[in-house]
């Protein structure tokens, strides 16, 4: 029989960006907060202190800081036909595990979507003509315009401590930042990382051909920062050890450097780790949550009541855990009916691999999580994509994220891969090699979705998630076209050679490569119950003291890393939580 907690106000399912930041404003409302985390409680003293914490055997090579896939995991298929198979090796994205979630461990690159981003579907419509969208093709758009969201996007900023420079401010254009951004309220909250050699070489190349480079905006602090809870971040000093670590420098954002120092020391705040929660429980009328049942660090089926439930965990564990737990109608793609699972769409990456002349030094050893520069001149529709045969596009850029000796140790093609050419390889290579990278959209597709598994079972004897997914044409025609325009850029750099690696047409997925791990959809926001699983807010709309906030929430994947939007939506969500909710505990926030 499980045990039953006492009732509380809220209960936040993962303690990551997204529940750190509800857990702090729900608190501050005055709610009294548990948080459930499936992994263990971990902070910087104990868990990434140096110089222990910069084992790259230990933290890369096995995943230290990842789930662990031989109790839970995802199963895998190309195509509603075939049979799915579980995801054993941490390959083609990196679940994490344990409080701060993958914010613990991210590279920090901090974008904004572009205004026309969360209008995707109404803004090609109204461009290009209907005809423009395949038919096959489920993209929308979110619900929630830019301008509503501009605010979440500077408190999330302010939080975090993002670097970089602003090219819009209120309309008016800046020189040295990002001419394509929507406009901004304010500068942000401090300057950019100082350039490494690399960057100002990509800078050069891409001013020369007449583009107009900007700092990426950056979670790696370039000088020491207070945010707005009172917690101070020091500067960067370009480790090279960010993503797959800790930062023992407390430079890096994370919800261990800026939010959770304040939120564990608040009384009406407790936080449960090694707590797996497996449903969320609803009353007899299926329409109010009353809380969850999670397996607690010793094995105890337990349920935590609560009047508010916050599905915070990663995007993938938040449509899961609707489909156990029976909330909203899964979608089904034969016959397009069903929303919960619909709309999981992945990221689209090239790369340019570029060899500088003899006697260049990189100093590749000197990197950060996110510092370099970008362009965004063929990322979303930036550009005319009139007769191109895609929509979407990608930002194009090159960041120095350090020169690990086993991640981070290339040889050019066709050298050995072992003994002594190799070693020879490794000396010539290393100080001369530098990636420019394509990071683009991924649309949505009516075979492309998320379901629970017929086999698979987890530890627990609960259904395994499965993802269906495979590249399709319109994402990699537009990789191939984007990143021939980095190619350009690698060649204005005067390189001795360059490889331009872009996928070809009928390139399967294969999940053995790490691509990124920015997985999106499943529980997506928008318009109606007919099209979405929540409401602009992230309200659910069939179980409204329900909210399901994340990645989950994209109705398709954008041309940057997904963390700027998942903290601006959940400080959104949160704000009208606090200013509307409250008042009137349990309704709708949007008539259905």
């Amino acid at each position: 029989m499980a045990i039953k907690k006492p009732e509380i106000d809220a209960v936040v399912v993962g303690l990551g960006w997204v529940g750190s930041i509800l857990a702090a404003e729900l608190t501050e409302a005055g709610l009294n907060v548990v948080a459930l985390e499936r992994g263990p409680d971990q902070d910087t003293p104990d868990d990434a202190s140096y110089p222990k914490v910069i084992d790259e055997l230990a933290y890369t090579v096995r995943g230290k800081l990842y789930q662990d896939l031989s109790k839970e995991t995802v199963t895998i298929r190309h195509t509603p036909s075939d049979v799915a198979v579980p995801y054993r090796q941490q390959g083609t994205f990196l679940l994490g595990n344990g409080v701060g979630g993958a914010g613990f461990h991210w590279n920090g690159l901090t974008w904004r979507p572009l205004p026309s981003d969360l209008k995707l579907r109404s803004h090609y419509t109204e461009r290009y003509g209907k005809n423009m969208i395949p038919d096959n093709m489920t993209i929308q758009d979110h619900g929630v315009s830019y301008e509503e969201l501009e605010p979440f996007f500077t408190r999330f900023e302010d939080v975090a401590g993002i670097s970089g420079k602003a090219g819009n401010i209120k309309g008016q254009l800046i020189e040295g930042g990002n001419p394509f951004e929507g406009p901004r309220s304010k500068e942000f909250p401090l300057p950019p990382l100082k350039p490494v050699y690399g960057d100002s070489l990509f800078e050069n190349a891409a001013k020369s051909l007449g583009y107009s480079p900007f700092k990426i905006p950056a979670g790696n602090a370039s000088a020491p920062y207070t945010n707005p809870y009172g917690v101070r971040l020091g500067p960067c000093n370009f480790c090279g050890f960010c993503e797959n670590y800790g930062c023992y420098m407390y430079s890096k954002a994370s919800p261990q450097t800026t939010i959770l120092p304040v939120l564990r020391r608040r009384k009406n705040f407790e936080l449960r780790a090694l707590c797996h929660v497996t449903k969320v429980n609803l009353d007899s009328t299926g329409k109010q949550a009353t809380g969850v049942t999670y397996i607690d660090a010793q094995g105890n089926e337990t349920e935590q009541p609560a009047r508010l439930v916050i599905l915070s965990a990663f995007q993938l564990h938040n449509v899961r855990l609707l489909l156990l737990s029976g909330i909203g109608k899964p979608y089904n793609p034969q016959t397009g009916e069903g929303v919960v699972g619909k709309n999981y769409a992945y990221q689209m990456l090239g790369a340019v691999n570029v060899v500088m002349p003899k006697g260049t030094y990189l100093n590749p050893f000197i990197g950060t999580g996110a510092g370099g520069s970008a362009i965004d001149n063929y990322n979303g529709d930036n550009f005319d994509h009139t007769g191109l045969g895609f929509i979407g596009g990608a930002n194009i850029g090159h960041h120095r994220t350090g020169g690990r000796p086993i991640g981070q140790t290339s040889v050019a093609k066709g050298a050995p891969n072992w003994g002594k050419g190799w070693k020879a390889a490794v000396a010539d290579n290393y100080q001369r090699s530098l990636n420019i990278y394509t990071q683009g959209s991924v649309m949505t597709y009516r075979d492309t979705y998320l379901d629970l598994d017929p086999t698979y079972r987890d530890s627990f004897g609960q259904p395994l998630l499965r993802v269906t997914f495979n590249w399709h044409d319109n994402d990699i025609k537009m990789s191939q076209y984007v990143t021939g325009k980095a190619a350009e850029i690698a060649k204005a750099m005067n390189p001795e050679s360059y490889q331009v690696n872009a996928k070809k047409i009928g390139t399967l997925y294969d999940t053995r490569f790490y691509q990124s791990t920015h997985t999106t959809g499943g529980a997506i926001m928008g318009t109606s119950p007919s099209n979405s699983v929540v409401n602009r807010y992230l309200q659910s709309w069939d179980v409204p003291n329900l909210f399901v906030i994340g990645a989950s929430a994209f109705p398709q994947n954008i041309g940057y890393n997904p963390t700027g939007l998942v903290g601006a939506l959940a400080y959104w969500s949160a704000n009208a939580i606090r200013q509307h909710y409250l008042k009137n505990p349990g309704k709708p926030l949007v008539e259905a």
